[in-house]
Protein backbone atom coordinates (compact mmCIF):
# COMPACT_ATOMS: atom_id res chain seq x y z
CA UNK A 1 0.00 0.00 0.00
CA UNK A 2 2.85 2.41 0.54
CA UNK A 3 3.66 2.78 -2.87
CA UNK A 4 0.10 3.71 -3.59
CA UNK A 5 0.17 7.60 -4.34
CA UNK A 6 -0.89 10.07 -1.90
CA UNK A 7 -3.63 11.29 -4.07
CA UNK A 8 -5.12 8.50 -4.28
CA UNK A 9 -5.41 7.85 -1.00
CA UNK A 10 -6.51 11.43 -0.34
CA UNK A 11 -9.36 10.54 -2.92
CA UNK A 12 -9.83 7.59 -1.09
CA UNK A 13 -10.89 9.48 2.46
CA UNK A 14 -12.89 11.89 0.10
CA UNK A 15 -15.17 8.73 -0.79
CA UNK A 16 -15.31 8.02 2.51
CA UNK A 17 -16.52 11.06 4.40
CA UNK A 18 -19.03 11.73 1.01
CA UNK A 19 -20.48 8.34 1.44
CA UNK A 20 -20.89 8.61 4.98
CA UNK A 21 -22.92 11.29 4.36
CA UNK A 22 -25.01 9.32 1.26
CA UNK A 23 -25.40 6.27 3.61
CA UNK A 24 -26.90 8.01 6.22
CA UNK A 25 -29.76 9.00 4.48
CA UNK A 26 -29.68 6.07 1.80
CA UNK A 27 -29.79 3.15 4.13
CA UNK A 28 -32.90 5.02 5.51
CA UNK A 29 -34.54 6.40 2.46
CA UNK A 30 -36.21 3.29 0.84
CA UNK A 31 -38.22 2.79 4.36
CA UNK A 32 -38.97 6.15 4.85
CA UNK A 33 -40.64 6.59 1.38
CA UNK A 34 -42.44 3.46 1.97
CA UNK A 35 -43.25 4.39 5.93
CA UNK A 36 -43.67 7.87 6.04
CA UNK A 37 -44.41 8.61 2.90
CA UNK A 38 -46.36 5.36 1.88
CA UNK A 39 -44.55 5.21 -1.73
CA UNK A 40 -44.74 1.80 -2.96
CA UNK A 41 -42.36 -0.30 -4.39
CA UNK A 42 -42.39 0.54 -8.22
CA UNK A 43 -41.61 4.41 -6.92
CA UNK A 44 -38.74 3.31 -5.09
CA UNK A 45 -37.82 1.29 -8.15
CA UNK A 46 -38.13 4.24 -10.32
CA UNK A 47 -36.30 6.86 -8.00
CA UNK A 48 -33.60 4.71 -7.57
CA UNK A 49 -32.94 3.77 -10.86
CA UNK A 50 -33.45 7.36 -12.19
CA UNK A 51 -30.83 8.40 -10.03
CA UNK A 52 -27.66 5.79 -10.46
CA UNK A 53 -28.75 6.12 -14.30
CA UNK A 54 -28.40 10.09 -14.09
CA UNK A 55 -24.86 9.44 -12.47
CA UNK A 56 -23.79 7.08 -15.14
CA UNK A 57 -25.05 9.40 -17.56
CA UNK A 58 -23.22 12.76 -16.21
CA UNK A 59 -20.33 11.17 -16.32
CA UNK A 60 -20.06 11.09 -20.00
CA UNK A 61 -20.45 14.86 -19.79
CA UNK A 62 -18.07 15.57 -16.88
CA UNK A 63 -15.41 12.70 -18.55
CA UNK A 64 -15.01 14.85 -21.44
CA UNK A 65 -15.13 18.14 -19.72
CA UNK A 66 -11.73 17.22 -17.51
CA UNK A 67 -10.28 15.28 -20.91
CA UNK A 68 -10.94 19.04 -22.51
CA UNK A 69 -9.55 20.98 -19.67
CA UNK A 70 -6.87 18.70 -18.95
CA UNK A 71 -7.87 19.09 -15.15
CA UNK A 72 -9.94 16.60 -13.18
CA UNK A 73 -10.10 18.36 -9.10
CA UNK A 74 -12.34 21.44 -10.34
CA UNK A 75 -15.09 19.56 -11.32
CA UNK A 76 -14.10 17.25 -8.51
CA UNK A 77 -14.91 19.33 -5.72
CA UNK A 78 -17.62 20.83 -7.60
CA UNK A 79 -19.56 17.30 -8.46
CA UNK A 80 -18.72 16.64 -4.44
CA UNK A 81 -20.40 20.26 -3.28
CA UNK A 82 -23.60 19.23 -5.23
CA UNK A 83 -24.27 16.35 -3.40
CA UNK A 84 -23.52 18.32 0.12
CA UNK A 85 -25.66 20.85 -1.01
CA UNK A 86 -28.77 18.90 -1.80
CA UNK A 87 -28.82 16.83 1.13
CA UNK A 88 -31.19 19.01 3.39
CA UNK A 89 -33.76 18.53 0.79
CA UNK A 90 -34.14 14.95 2.21
CA UNK A 91 -34.70 15.93 5.41
CA UNK A 92 -37.58 18.98 4.48
CA UNK A 93 -39.43 16.55 2.06
CA UNK A 94 -42.95 16.42 2.38
CA UNK A 95 -44.17 13.78 -0.95
CA UNK A 96 -42.60 11.37 -2.91
CA UNK A 97 -41.78 14.14 -6.04
CA UNK A 98 -39.48 16.19 -3.91
CA UNK A 99 -37.52 13.26 -2.56
CA UNK A 100 -37.34 12.17 -6.68
CA UNK A 101 -35.72 15.25 -7.32
CA UNK A 102 -33.60 15.18 -4.57
CA UNK A 103 -32.44 12.25 -5.45
CA UNK A 104 -31.99 13.35 -8.73
CA UNK A 105 -30.31 16.34 -8.04
CA UNK A 106 -27.50 14.36 -5.93
CA UNK A 107 -26.87 11.83 -8.28
CA UNK A 108 -25.99 14.99 -10.75
CA UNK A 109 -23.56 15.57 -8.39
CA UNK A 110 -22.41 11.77 -8.19
CA UNK A 111 -21.90 11.90 -11.95
CA UNK A 112 -20.30 15.13 -12.18
CA UNK A 113 -17.08 13.85 -9.73
CA UNK A 114 -16.93 9.99 -10.80
CA UNK A 115 -15.32 10.20 -14.24
CA UNK A 116 -13.08 12.86 -13.43
CA UNK A 117 -11.76 10.89 -10.06
CA UNK A 118 -11.62 7.31 -12.05
CA UNK A 119 -9.22 9.25 -14.58
CA UNK A 120 -7.32 10.79 -11.78
CA UNK A 121 -6.63 7.78 -10.03
CA UNK A 122 -5.22 6.40 -13.27
CA UNK A 123 -3.62 9.38 -14.00
CA UNK A 124 -1.56 9.58 -10.50
CA UNK A 125 -0.69 5.40 -10.93
CA UNK A 126 1.53 3.36 -12.80
CA UNK A 127 0.01 0.87 -14.83
CA UNK A 128 1.19 -2.00 -12.69
CA UNK A 129 -0.25 -0.91 -9.51
CA UNK A 130 -3.66 0.25 -11.25
CA UNK A 131 -6.03 -2.37 -10.12
CA UNK A 132 -4.25 -2.07 -6.13
CA UNK A 133 -5.29 1.95 -6.54
CA UNK A 134 -8.84 1.01 -7.71
CA UNK A 135 -9.17 -1.71 -5.16
CA UNK A 136 -7.35 0.85 -2.09
CA UNK A 137 -9.98 3.83 -3.52
CA UNK A 138 -13.10 1.56 -3.84
CA UNK A 139 -11.88 0.24 -0.13
CA UNK A 140 -12.23 3.21 1.55
CA UNK A 141 -15.14 4.58 -0.09
CA UNK A 142 -17.03 1.38 1.20
CA UNK A 143 -15.40 1.95 5.25
CA UNK A 144 -18.20 5.27 4.66
CA UNK A 145 -20.46 3.02 3.51
CA UNK A 146 -20.57 0.72 6.44
CA UNK A 147 -19.67 4.03 8.88
CA UNK A 148 -23.41 5.94 7.45
CA UNK A 149 -25.93 2.89 8.12
CA UNK A 150 -23.92 2.43 11.16
CA UNK A 151 -24.37 6.21 12.72
CA UNK A 152 -27.77 6.21 10.68
CA UNK A 153 -28.91 3.78 13.49
CA UNK A 154 -27.15 4.97 16.09
CA UNK A 155 -28.75 8.57 15.56
CA UNK A 156 -32.45 6.77 14.69
CA UNK A 157 -32.02 5.03 18.38
CA UNK A 158 -30.99 8.89 19.87
CA UNK A 159 -33.38 10.84 18.19
CA UNK A 160 -36.27 8.57 18.82
CA UNK A 161 -36.72 7.07 15.44
CA UNK A 162 -36.66 10.82 13.95
CA UNK A 163 -35.64 10.32 10.00
CA UNK A 164 -35.43 14.10 9.13
CA UNK A 165 -32.84 15.00 12.37
CA UNK A 166 -30.87 12.22 10.77
CA UNK A 167 -30.77 13.61 7.01
CA UNK A 168 -30.00 17.17 8.50
CA UNK A 169 -26.71 15.59 10.60
CA UNK A 170 -25.60 13.93 7.14
CA UNK A 171 -24.93 17.35 5.89
CA UNK A 172 -21.58 17.73 8.37
CA UNK A 173 -19.36 14.83 6.69
CA UNK A 174 -20.20 16.05 3.02
CA UNK A 175 -18.51 19.61 4.45
CA UNK A 176 -16.02 17.02 5.76
CA UNK A 177 -15.22 16.27 1.88
CA UNK A 178 -14.97 19.15 0.56
CA UNK A 179 -12.48 20.16 2.85
CA UNK A 180 -10.49 17.30 2.13
CA UNK A 181 -10.16 18.25 -1.38
CA UNK A 182 -9.37 21.44 -1.24
CA UNK A 183 -7.11 20.66 1.07
CA UNK A 184 -5.52 16.92 0.47
CA UNK A 185 -6.26 15.93 -3.59
CA UNK A 186 -3.23 16.54 -5.45
CA UNK A 187 -3.39 16.36 -9.52
CA UNK A 188 -0.76 15.32 -11.11
CA UNK A 189 1.35 17.75 -14.43
CA UNK A 190 -1.49 16.88 -17.26
CA UNK A 191 1.38 17.01 -20.07
CA UNK A 192 1.53 13.16 -20.13
CA UNK A 193 -2.08 13.41 -21.48
CA UNK A 194 -1.65 14.76 -24.63
CA UNK A 195 -2.59 18.78 -25.54
CA UNK A 196 -6.60 19.72 -25.08
CA UNK A 197 -8.53 19.19 -27.26
CA UNK A 198 -12.72 19.50 -27.66
CA UNK A 199 -14.82 17.05 -25.63
CA UNK A 200 -15.14 14.25 -27.68
CA UNK A 201 -14.71 14.29 -30.87
CA UNK A 202 -15.06 11.75 -33.54
CA UNK A 203 -11.49 11.05 -33.92
CA UNK A 204 -10.51 10.81 -30.71
CA UNK A 205 -13.29 8.04 -30.32
CA UNK A 206 -11.69 6.15 -33.01
CA UNK A 207 -8.67 5.55 -30.79
CA UNK A 208 -11.17 3.50 -28.48
CA UNK A 209 -10.72 -0.09 -29.46
CA UNK A 210 -13.04 -3.42 -29.77
CA UNK A 211 -11.70 -4.34 -26.45
CA UNK A 212 -12.92 -1.23 -24.46
CA UNK A 213 -16.20 -1.68 -26.51
CA UNK A 214 -16.30 -5.03 -25.12
CA UNK A 215 -15.65 -4.15 -21.60
CA UNK A 216 -18.34 -1.55 -22.19
CA UNK A 217 -20.93 -4.35 -23.33
CA UNK A 218 -20.14 -6.12 -20.64
CA UNK A 219 -20.17 -3.80 -17.74
CA UNK A 220 -23.95 -3.24 -18.65
CA UNK A 221 -25.03 -6.46 -18.38
CA UNK A 222 -23.32 -6.88 -14.66
CA UNK A 223 -24.66 -3.69 -14.41
CA UNK A 224 -28.24 -4.81 -14.79
CA UNK A 225 -28.08 -8.02 -13.02
CA UNK A 226 -26.97 -5.59 -9.69
CA UNK A 227 -30.07 -3.57 -8.64
CA UNK A 228 -29.96 -1.28 -6.24
CA UNK A 229 -29.65 -2.34 -2.67
CA UNK A 230 -32.45 -0.52 -1.81
CA UNK A 231 -34.22 -4.30 -2.57
CA UNK A 232 -32.28 -5.56 -0.11
CA UNK A 233 -33.64 -3.18 2.51
CA UNK A 234 -37.13 -3.67 1.25
CA UNK A 235 -36.52 -7.65 1.63
CA UNK A 236 -35.52 -6.92 5.34
CA UNK A 237 -38.58 -5.27 6.58
CA UNK A 238 -40.33 -7.78 5.11
CA UNK A 239 -38.54 -10.48 7.45
CA UNK A 240 -39.98 -8.25 10.33
CA UNK A 241 -36.40 -5.97 11.20
CA UNK A 242 -37.48 -2.92 13.00
CA UNK A 243 -36.91 0.20 10.50
CA UNK A 244 -34.12 1.58 13.06
CA UNK A 245 -32.24 -1.52 12.90
CA UNK A 246 -32.52 -1.90 8.99
CA UNK A 247 -29.29 -0.29 7.79
CA UNK A 248 -27.28 -2.70 9.55
CA UNK A 249 -27.95 -4.81 6.51
CA UNK A 250 -25.42 -2.06 4.41
CA UNK A 251 -23.44 -2.14 7.36
CA UNK A 252 -22.99 -6.48 6.76
CA UNK A 253 -22.78 -5.62 2.99
CA UNK A 254 -20.35 -3.09 2.87
CA UNK A 255 -18.03 -4.78 5.34
CA UNK A 256 -18.06 -7.79 3.02
CA UNK A 257 -17.09 -5.30 -0.03
CA UNK A 258 -14.58 -3.25 1.76
CA UNK A 259 -12.60 -6.19 3.31
CA UNK A 260 -12.42 -7.60 -0.47
CA UNK A 261 -11.96 -4.73 -2.69
CA UNK A 262 -8.16 -4.31 -2.00
CA UNK A 263 -7.22 -7.49 -2.33
CA UNK A 264 -8.79 -8.43 -5.07
CA UNK A 265 -7.90 -5.40 -7.20
CA UNK A 266 -4.09 -6.12 -6.43
CA UNK A 267 -4.18 -10.00 -7.11
CA UNK A 268 -5.92 -8.73 -10.56
CA UNK A 269 -2.67 -6.88 -10.93
CA UNK A 270 -0.50 -10.20 -10.74
CA UNK A 271 -3.00 -12.80 -12.26
CA UNK A 272 -5.29 -10.52 -14.37
CA UNK A 273 -8.72 -9.21 -13.95
CA UNK A 274 -10.90 -12.44 -15.23
CA UNK A 275 -10.79 -14.54 -12.17
CA UNK A 276 -12.08 -12.06 -9.80
CA UNK A 277 -14.64 -11.00 -12.21
CA UNK A 278 -16.28 -14.52 -12.61
CA UNK A 279 -15.85 -15.24 -8.99
CA UNK A 280 -18.02 -11.81 -8.20
CA UNK A 281 -20.73 -13.11 -10.91
CA UNK A 282 -21.37 -16.44 -9.03
CA UNK A 283 -21.54 -14.90 -5.83
CA UNK A 284 -24.29 -12.41 -7.03
CA UNK A 285 -26.15 -15.27 -8.44
CA UNK A 286 -25.62 -16.88 -4.94
CA UNK A 287 -27.24 -13.77 -3.49
CA UNK A 288 -29.92 -13.23 -5.57
CA UNK A 289 -30.98 -16.61 -4.88
CA UNK A 290 -30.61 -16.65 -1.26
CA UNK A 291 -32.86 -13.76 -1.21
CA UNK A 292 -35.60 -15.06 -3.35
CA UNK A 293 -35.98 -17.50 -0.87
CA UNK A 294 -35.23 -15.35 2.62
CA UNK A 295 -37.90 -15.43 5.46
CA UNK A 296 -36.14 -14.54 8.02
CA UNK A 297 -33.27 -11.69 9.17
CA UNK A 298 -30.20 -14.00 9.40
CA UNK A 299 -30.88 -14.87 5.40
CA UNK A 300 -31.20 -11.98 4.28
CA UNK A 301 -27.98 -10.65 6.10
CA UNK A 302 -26.41 -13.63 4.49
CA UNK A 303 -27.39 -12.41 1.16
CA UNK A 304 -26.30 -9.05 1.25
CA UNK A 305 -22.53 -10.45 2.54
CA UNK A 306 -22.55 -12.49 -0.76
CA UNK A 307 -23.47 -9.31 -2.69
CA UNK A 308 -20.87 -7.35 -0.95
CA UNK A 309 -18.19 -9.92 -2.00
CA UNK A 310 -19.74 -9.38 -5.52
CA UNK A 311 -19.32 -5.69 -5.52
CA UNK A 312 -15.55 -6.02 -4.05
CA UNK A 313 -14.72 -8.67 -6.30
CA UNK A 314 -15.80 -6.45 -9.03
CA UNK A 315 -16.15 -2.62 -9.42
CA UNK A 316 -12.51 -1.91 -8.91
CA UNK A 317 -11.65 -4.85 -11.60
CA UNK A 318 -14.15 -3.75 -13.91
CA UNK A 319 -12.55 0.37 -13.26
CA UNK A 320 -9.00 -0.63 -13.79
CA UNK A 321 -10.08 -2.40 -16.71
CA UNK A 322 -11.36 0.48 -18.42
CA UNK A 323 -8.41 2.39 -17.78
CA UNK A 324 -6.43 -0.60 -19.30
CA UNK A 325 -8.23 -0.16 -22.81
CA UNK A 326 -8.74 3.53 -22.84
CA UNK A 327 -5.54 5.89 -24.46
CA UNK A 328 -4.42 8.29 -21.35
CA UNK A 329 -5.61 11.51 -23.43
CA UNK A 330 -9.17 10.03 -23.43
CA UNK A 331 -9.42 8.36 -19.82
CA UNK A 332 -12.09 10.77 -18.83
CA UNK A 333 -14.24 10.44 -21.89
CA UNK A 334 -13.98 6.28 -21.50
CA UNK A 335 -15.39 6.59 -17.79
CA UNK A 336 -17.84 8.64 -19.32
CA UNK A 337 -18.96 6.57 -22.06
CA UNK A 338 -18.79 3.03 -19.87
CA UNK A 339 -21.08 5.23 -17.63
CA UNK A 340 -23.92 5.98 -20.01
CA UNK A 341 -24.16 2.10 -21.08
CA UNK A 342 -24.06 1.70 -17.14
CA UNK A 343 -26.77 4.13 -17.09
CA UNK A 344 -28.76 2.81 -19.32
CA UNK A 345 -28.88 -0.86 -17.92
CA UNK A 346 -29.33 0.24 -14.17
CA UNK A 347 -32.62 2.18 -14.81
CA UNK A 348 -33.91 -1.18 -16.92
CA UNK A 349 -32.57 -3.26 -14.37
CA UNK A 350 -34.29 -1.17 -11.13
CA UNK A 351 -37.60 -0.48 -13.17
CA UNK A 352 -37.94 -4.17 -14.00
CA UNK A 353 -36.77 -5.06 -10.25
CA UNK A 354 -39.71 -2.72 -8.83
CA UNK A 355 -42.43 -3.90 -11.06
CA UNK A 356 -41.65 -7.61 -10.78
CA UNK A 357 -41.76 -7.06 -7.15
CA UNK A 358 -44.83 -5.06 -7.26
CA UNK A 359 -46.58 -7.85 -9.58
CA UNK A 360 -45.40 -10.73 -8.53
CA UNK A 361 -43.12 -10.80 -5.28
CA UNK A 362 -39.67 -10.57 -4.26
CA UNK A 363 -38.82 -14.02 -4.96
CA UNK A 364 -39.83 -13.42 -8.54
CA UNK A 365 -37.75 -10.41 -8.82
CA UNK A 366 -34.36 -11.57 -7.05
CA UNK A 367 -34.98 -15.38 -9.21
CA UNK A 368 -34.72 -12.73 -12.24
CA UNK A 369 -31.37 -10.93 -11.38
CA UNK A 370 -30.21 -14.25 -10.88
CA UNK A 371 -30.76 -15.27 -14.40
CA UNK A 372 -29.31 -11.94 -15.44
CA UNK A 373 -26.15 -12.62 -13.63
CA UNK A 374 -25.91 -15.96 -15.17
CA UNK A 375 -26.39 -14.30 -18.80
CA UNK A 376 -23.52 -12.03 -17.71
CA UNK A 377 -21.03 -14.72 -16.87
CA UNK A 378 -22.03 -16.91 -19.84
CA UNK A 379 -21.25 -13.63 -21.68
CA UNK A 380 -17.74 -13.20 -20.39
CA UNK A 381 -16.80 -16.53 -20.44
CA UNK A 382 -18.10 -16.24 -24.20
CA UNK A 383 -16.09 -13.29 -25.14
CA UNK A 384 -13.30 -13.15 -22.33
CA UNK A 385 -10.79 -13.46 -25.24
CA UNK A 386 -11.19 -9.98 -26.54
CA UNK A 387 -10.20 -8.99 -22.79
CA UNK A 388 -6.67 -6.98 -23.04
CA UNK A 389 -3.98 -7.64 -21.01
CA UNK A 390 -3.51 -6.04 -17.26
CA UNK A 391 -1.52 -3.20 -16.23
CA UNK A 392 0.73 -5.82 -14.48
CA UNK A 393 -0.07 -9.28 -16.26
CA UNK A 394 1.11 -8.80 -19.47
CA UNK A 395 0.79 -12.60 -19.99
CA UNK A 396 -2.28 -12.30 -21.36
CA UNK A 397 -1.77 -10.90 -24.84
CA UNK A 398 -3.24 -13.64 -26.67
CA UNK A 399 -5.38 -16.59 -25.92
CA UNK A 400 -5.57 -20.02 -27.82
Amino acid sequence: MKRIPRTVWALGFVSLSMDVSSEMIHSLLPIFLVTVLHADTVSVGLIEGVAEAVTLVTKIFSGALSDWLGRRKTLLFIGYAVGTAVKPLFAVAGGVPLVFAARFIDRVGKGIRGAPRDALVADATPPHLRGAAYGLRQSLDTVGAFLGPLLAVFFMWATAGDFRTVFWIAVIPGIAALVLIVRNVEEPTPSGRGPRRGPIRRADLGQLRGAFWVVVVLGAVFTMARFSEAFLLLRARETGMAAGVIPLVMVAMNIAYTLVSYPMGRLSDRIGRDVPLMAGMLFLIASHLLLAVADRTWQVSAGAVLWGIHMGLTQGVIAAMVADTAPPVLRGSAFGIFGLASGAAVLAGNLAAGYLWSGFGPRTAFNTGALFAAVALAGYMLFIKFMPPSGGHPGREKRP
